[in-house]
């Protein structure tokens, strides 16, 4: 890193640095974790003052992240200073790593007043421990149905991060270092978080105003606007599909030149297209949480098993019921099947 032009050293001098406690969960996301933790540290080299410090809590001694590498614990689940900040760290098999005992320190500490956030799929362990009901909260998009399923009480958004009061969550990847660069910006001013960004070769803040996935044209690779507003109508309507024709009139156009279009930009027929929407989002359904497969069918908009069955098997070469077996998932399990 190149010598720093110390523009950012106005800064509010406090007492005691601010702390933040990481709660490594088993195969967490290391990206989202470094994306946290990094701005913080950079924060304090530009300001030349210890803003901010951290330790790493979490069951046992090391805790392995989803890429294999390891991290030894500076705490385990001990009693924490009610001004420090929580941040748990899913990743992958979340469901598996919110253990009793993680979240029942959760739910100690925060009657004790802490703030709690959850990065990337932590988001689930906050929800499981109750402590996002009423609020709201984002999650990686891969594990929205499923979420949305399990914690009816909480308010999902497609945000790429959400500050509700003393809760909050990320959906993920870089989505850290948007959270972490408004939290500098609130406790210190907009210049050191500039900074800070700039350090990051983070050219583009985001806020919690911004969604967290792509366009839909920079999706499919197509700029059209009325093939765009279509499946926008199709991914708002998966429990009750829209006939094409019907999806053809909300656009102005007929269902020859709707069908036409989906086969000149996308290569499938609008039905084609529209029953992978349907299909993708039952196989995270089965995949995430414990809903019967009955109940997966009627939520994807299929009017019985059979025609559910038979239309899975063609797209996936396999039954739901195989699908989730070959999972072992435990009941109301989210597998957390992140990529990133």
């Amino acid at each position: 890193m190149c010598s720093l032009q110390r523009k950012a050293t106005s800064v509010i001098k406090s007492a005691a640095p601010r702390r933040f406690v990481f709660l490594l969960l088993d195969r967490f996301t290391m990206l989202s974790f470094a994306g946290a933790i990094e701005p913080l540290r950079i924060a304090n080299r530009v300001s030349g003052q210890e803003l901010y410090s951290w330790v790493l809590a979490g069951e046992g001694v090391l805790v392995a992240c989803s890429n294999g590498a390891s991290f030894k614990l500076d705490i385990g689940l001990d009693e924490i200073a009610r001004d420090d900040t929580v941040l748990v760290c899913g990743g992958i098999d979340v469901q598996r790593a919110s253990s009793k005992g993680v979240l029942n320190w959760l739910r100690r500490e925060a009657r004790r007043g802490v703030t709690v956030g959850g990065l990337c799929t932590g988001a689930y362990t906050v929800a499981k421990a109750g402590l996002l009901d009423g609020k709201k909260a984002t999650i990686h998009w891969e594990n929205q149905d499923g979420f949305i399923e399990e914690f009816e009480q909480v308010k999902l958004t497609k945000s790429v991060f959400v500050m509700d009061g003393n809760r909050w969550s990320t959906a993920g990847g870089t989505s850290s270092i948007d959270l972490m660069l408004k939290v500098i910006a609130a406790d210190q001013g907009e210049d050191l978080a500039n900074t800070v960004a700039d350090q990051l070769i983070y050219s583009s803040i985001r806020t919690d105003q911004d969604t967290q996935r792509l366009s839909i044209p920079t999706r499919i690779g197509v700029r059209h606007p009325k093939l765009s507003l279509v499946i926008q109508m199709m991914e708002g309507n998966i429990e009750d599909p829209m006939s094409p024709a019907d999806l053809a009139e909300e656009v102005g156009m007929s269902t020859r030149q709707l069908e036409r279009l989906f086969r000149r930009y996308l290569n499938r027929s609008p039905k084609r297209y529209y029953m992978e929407l349907r299909l993708q989002k039952a196989r995270n359904l089965l995949m995430q949480t414990d809903m019967s497969v009955i109940n997966v069918a009627l939520a994807c908009g299929f009017a019985s098993p059979s025609h559910f069955s038979k239309c899975y098997r063609s797209h996936y070469n396999t039954t739901p019921y195989r699908e989730r077996g070959t999972q072992g998932m435990p009941s109301g399990a989210m597998a957390g099947r992140l990529s990133i």
